[in-house]
C-alpha cells in the first residue's frame, strides 16, 4: 500500500494545525456557524441529527494492521468504541465532541491517515475493487491508478469548489466489485485488440434524488491521458454545472441535459488544450505508482494438497463448509484464499465494528496473512491474502468475533445507511428495518435457497445505502411526518447495471419484513431452475410482484 514521503506527512500535520486553529476561534465566537460550515467540511466533520460524525478516509479501501488498530483507539478514546463502514469505503465516528477532532485528526496524521476531502463540494475518496490486486479476474490492479487520482485531486485549487460532491470510481477485474455505473465518473481498466491496457470512461452516473446509469465517451483512453482526461471532464463540470439548484447540480444533470454526444465532444475539446500537457504520466510516474502495490511474498503453496486438506475439513464440519464456500474468493495465487468478513451479523448494525473487533482483525491479519485489511462498498471487510490450509483455523477466530455469517451476496448480507438514527438529513430509520429483515429470514438454507440477493436500504433520496441498484432496494420516506417505506426491484450494480422500479405506495416499518416475503415468494414460485432473482425480475418485469404485494396488503 502506499507510504508517506516527507512532503505528504508535512501536508496532513500542516493541516491537522491550521484544523486546530480553526475549531478554536469557532468555539471562541471569532468564526460564526456559516463561516466555519465550508472549514468542518473540508475535514470531514459533519453536523448529524445528535451529534458531530467524522468521515476518515480509506483511500480505494485499503488499511494497514497498524491503522485498523488507530482506528479502533479513536473509537474508544474519543467516541462510543465502535465505527462504521460506510459504502464509500470509509469510516465513519458517530459521536466525536468537536473539541477532541483536532486530536483525532492528530492521531491518524501518526498513522498516515486523514478525513480531507471526504465531505464538501470536491473530489471525494476514490474507490476501487475491493479484491484489486488479487483478484484472479482482474485485468490490472486499480489502486496505482486509485492513489495517482488521489494525489492529483487532494488540494486541487481548481476543484476545491465544485457544483456539488464527486465521486470517482475505478475497477480492473472481469466483475465490477465497485458500483463504477453509478459514480460521477466511473473508470474500468480495459485490454485492446494489442493487448495493452487502458480506460474506459464512463461520466454522468449517480444515485441520489435522480439515479442515472453512466454512459461512456471514451471506450479506451491510454494510460499517459488518465489525469488531462479527468481534468478536461472536470473543468467542463465546473464551468457547466448548475450552482443555482444543489438537487441538479451533480455531473448527471448536466451529461443529460447536453445529451452525452455533446458532452462528449465538449470534453474533447477542452481535451486539446491538456492534452500531453504537464499531467500527462509518464512511465516513470507509473511505475512509481505501482511500486508501492506490488505483491507480497508469496509461498509457493500445494494448491492440490491445501485443498484436500479443506475437503476434508468440510467433510465433518457443515457450519465451516457453508461459510468456506460463501465467505472465500478464488485468489490469483496458488494456495491463497481471499476471505470477507460478514459485518452483517443478526443484532448489529451493518457495517458497524467495535474497537474489540477492529483489533482482533488486525492482528488476524498479520497472523495469517501480511497485515493487510480491505473495507468493501457492500460494508464488509476483507482479507486478501489467506493461506488455504489456515482457513479453518481463521474460521474458528472470526466466529469467535461475530465475522463469521455465512451470508455474503445473499438476502442478509443488507448495505445500509445510518439512517434516521443519525443522519439529519434521513427520513426514516434504517438499521431497525435491516435488523427485522435479518430476523425475519434467519433460515439459513432458504437463505441459500433464493441463491444470490442484494438488499439495500436507505434512510432518504440521498441514497447512501445505494438502494437504487439493489435487487431489491428499500427507502425511507416521510408521510406526514411518520416513516414509511417505498420498495424497488430489479435494480443491480454490474456492468449490467440496472435501476430498480418503484413496486408501488410505501408502507410502514412494520409491515416490510412480509412485503419483502411475498416478493420472495413470488420470485419463488415463478422463476426457473436456472435464474437468480435478478433474472426472473428481468423475465417477468414488476406486474407478477405488485399484484402478489397489493393483494396481499
Amino acid at each position: 500500500m502506499y507510504r508517506y514521503d516527507d512532503y505528504d506527512q508535512r501536508l496532513i500535520e500542516e493541516r491537522v494545525r491550521q484544523f486546530r486553529g480553526q475549531v478554536e476561534r469557532f468555539s471562541a465566537g471569532e468564526l460564526t456557524p456559516q463561516q466555519f460550515l465550508p472549514l468542518r467540511l473540508q475535514n470531514g466533520l459533519y453536523k448529524q441529527r445528535l451529534a458531530y460524525m467524522l468521515r476518515i478516509a480509506i483511500p480505494y479501501g485499503t488499511l494497514a494492521a497498524r491503522q485498523l488498530r488507530k482506528l479502533a483507539e479513536i473509537s474508544r478514546r474519543y467516541d462510543k468504541g465502535y465505527g462504521h463502514f460506510s459504502t464509500r469505503q470509509n469510516m465513519q465516528l458517530n459521536w466525536p465532541e468537536l473539541h477532541d477532532v483536532p486530536d483525532i485528526l492528530a492521531e491518524l496524521a501518526s498513522v498516515q491517515m486523514h478525513a480531507i476531502q471526504t465531505s464538501g463540494n470536491c473530489i471525494r475518496n476514490t474507490t476501487a475493487d475491493h479484491f484489486s490486486g488479487v483478484a484472479f479476474d482482474e485485468v490490472e490492479d486499480a489502486r496505482p491508478y486509485c492513489e495517482i487520482i488521489r494525489q492529483w485531486s487532494t488540494f486541487h485549487p481548481e476543484f476545491a469548489f465544485l457544483p456539488r460532491k464527486f465521486k470517482i470510481a475505478v475497477c480492473g477485474s472481469a466483475q465490477d466489485r465497485a458500483a463504477i455505473h453509478v459514480h460521477d465518473i466511473g473508470i474500468e481498466i480495459v485490454r485492446n485488440d494489442r493487448g495493452e491496457t487502458g480506460f474506459k470512461i464512463m461520466p454522468g452516473g449517480g444515485l441520489g434524488r435522480t439515479p442515472v446509469i453512466a454512459e461512456t465517451i471514451c471506450d479506451f483512453l491510454p494510460k499517459q491521458h488518465l489525469l488531462t482526461y479527468l481534468e478536461a471532464i472536470l473543468r467542463v463540470y465546473n464551468q457547466l454545472g448548475r450552482r443555482d439548484n444543489k438537487f441538479k447540480a451533480r455531473i448527471k444533470i448536466l451529461v443529460r441535459a447536453m445529451g452525452i454526444d455533446a458532452f462528449r465532444a465538449r470534453v474533447e475539446e477542452e481535451w486539446k488544450v491538456l492534452k500531453d500537457g504537464p499531467n500527462t504520466l509518464t512511465e516513470e510516474a507509473i511505475a512509481h505508482a505501482k511500486s508501492f502495490f506490488q505483491s507480497p511474498s508469496y509461498s509457493a503453496l500445494d494448491d492440490s494438497a491445501a485443498e484436500a486438506t479443506l475437503a476434508r475439513e468440510v467433510a465433518g464440519n457443515s457450519a465451516f463448509a457453508r461459510w468456506l464456500k460463501h465467505n472465500t474468493a478464488r485468489h490469483k495465487q496458488p494456495g491463497y484464499a481471499i476471505v470477507t468478513l460478514s459485518l452483517k451479523q443478526t443484532g448489529f448494525a451493518p457495517g458497524d465494528a467495535t474497537a474489540e473487533q477492529m483489533e482482533a482483525v488486525a492482528d488476524l491479519s498479520e497472523r495469517y496473512g501480511f497485515g493487510e485489511i480491505r473495507v468493501s462498498h457492500h460494508q464488509n471487510l476483507v482479507l486478501p491474502d489467506i493461506r488455504k490450509e489456515d482457513l479453518p483455523a481463521l474460521w474458528r477466530e472470526l466466529t469467535a468475533i461475530g465475522f463469521a455469517t455465512p451470508n455474503i451476496g445473499f438476502l442478509t448480507d443488507i448495505i445500509c445507511c445510518p439512517g434516521g438514527d443519525y443522519c439529519s438529513l434521513a427520513n426514516a430509520k434504517s438499521i431497525p428495518v435491516a435488523e427485522a429483515i435479518q430476523r425475519r429470514f434467519d433460515d439459513i438454507d432458504y437463505v441459500y435457497d433464493l441463491g444470490e440477493l442484494d438488499l439495500n436500504i436507505s434512510g432518504c433520496m440521498n441514497a447512501c445505502g445505494h438502494h437504487h441498484v439493489g435487487h431489491i432496494g428499500i427507502l425511507g420516506v416521510d408521510k406526514k411526518g411518520e416513516e414509511f417505506y417505498q420498495v424497488s426491484l430489479g435494480g443491480n450494480q454490474g456492468k449490467d447495471a440496472s435501476l430498480g422500479q418503484i413496486l408501488g405506495p410505501s408502507f410502514s416499518q412494520a409491515e416490510v419484513p412480509e412485503v419483502i416475503a411475498t416478493v420472495l415468494q413470488t420470485y419463488v414460485d415463478q422463476r426457473t431452475e436456472e435464474e437468480n432473482f435478478l433474472d426472473t425480475f428481468r423475465r417477468i418485469g414488476l406486474e407478477p410482484f405488485k399484484e402478489r404485494v397489493y393483494v396481499r396488503a
